[in-house]
């Protein structure tokens, strides 16, 4: 008897109905790597004119690095920096 292979679902299938989406709270909701790609792009790759790939990744990597995680504020973080909520996080875990 073969074996059956399990079915994938294609990337136009959705198991919600037409024109919802889907519930809030879903693990795989990526609306925070969004709103960075979309302000990686907006304050920093439109700007500028890259002559190479390595110029471009050197520049992105400093953009995360020096500005993004350690000063830019996160309203999902309780309006504080990447670097000191995983500080304030860290703590929480050695005093318990």
């Amino acid at each position: 008897m073969p074996v059956q292979q399990p079915r994938l679902a294609s990337l136009s299938e959705s198991p919600w109905p037409s024109g919802q989406h889907e519930p809030t709270g879903n693990c795989y909701d990526n609306a925070v790597a969004e709103s960075f790609f979309q302000l990686l792009k907006r304050e920093r790759i439109r700007r500028k004119t890259y002559l190479d790939r390595e110029e471009a990744r050197r520049d992105v990597f400093n953009y995360i690095e020096m500005f993004y995680n350690p000063k830019r504020r996160h309203s999902y973080a309780n309006d504080v920096s990447p670097v000191k909520f995983e500080q304030q996080y860290f703590n929480r875990l050695r005093s318990v």
